[in-house]
């Protein structure tokens, strides 16, 4: 399967949901949060670092699991601020893409 390329949009989420990660882990070890959500540690450390701008949806719901962080607030954090539901590579609006 050949990959597209991301869109600015996408990278912008990214980047906004990898800061997002890392405020809310706080002085919790990257370790410690990455074992407890079951993903490596690389992986965590590349989500937060934006270099994984549209990771899997259960490893997001399991890291927002351990951090105690509510889909809803992960979703309102990443979205985009003007609210117009931006359209994802596959031509699903993100809200679609988060409920499956």
């Amino acid at each position: 399967m050949v990959r597209l390329p991301l869109t600015p949009a996408e990278v912008e989420r990214g980047q906004r949901l990898g800061a997002l990660l890392r405020r809310a882990r706080g002085d919790r070890s990257m370790l410690e949060t990455a074992l407890d959500a079951r993903v490596s540690p690389e992986t965590l450390r590349k989500i937060e670092s934006g270099r994984v701008a549209t990771p899997a949806f259960s490893t997001i719901a399991a890291i927002a699991d351990v951090l105690g962080l509510s889909l809803d607030e992960v979703w309102a954090e990443i979205s985009r601020p003007d609210g117009d539901g931006a359209t994802t590579r596959a031509g699903r609006n993100a809200r679609e893409w988060l409920a499956s």
